[in-house]
């Protein structure tokens, strides 16, 4: 079997992008509905594939899938502070 090759970043994006999509709907279900599929990407880029050599595309859309609902929720939340921007979750203003 061989290695599928991306030109672009874009290419890769859009290639996993079901597996986002999928975790953007997971977290809506829940009541968070303020994550997008860029902070996905953006966390995962920076905190775990960042420092993984060899990535693979199963490896990436598990890391996807097993993402923990608090880590998402925490990155998300600190680039909404900083922002200045309020949001609500499950009915109370932060």
């Amino acid at each position: 079997m061989s290695d599928i090759e991306f030109k672009t970043l874009e290419e890769l994006y859009n290639r996993i992008k079901p597996a986002l999509y999928s975790k953007v709907e997971e977290l809506k279900r829940k009541g968070i509905s303020y994550v997008k599929e860029e902070d996905i990407w953006n966390y995962l880029s920076i905190n775990v594939w960042k420092h993984t050599d060899n990535l693979s595309l199963a490896f990436m859309v598990s890391t996807i899938i097993d993402l923990k609902e608090d880590d998402i929720k925490s990155y998300v939340l600190d680039l909404l502070k900083k922002q200045e921007r309020n949001i609500v979750e499950e009915g109370t203003l932060l």
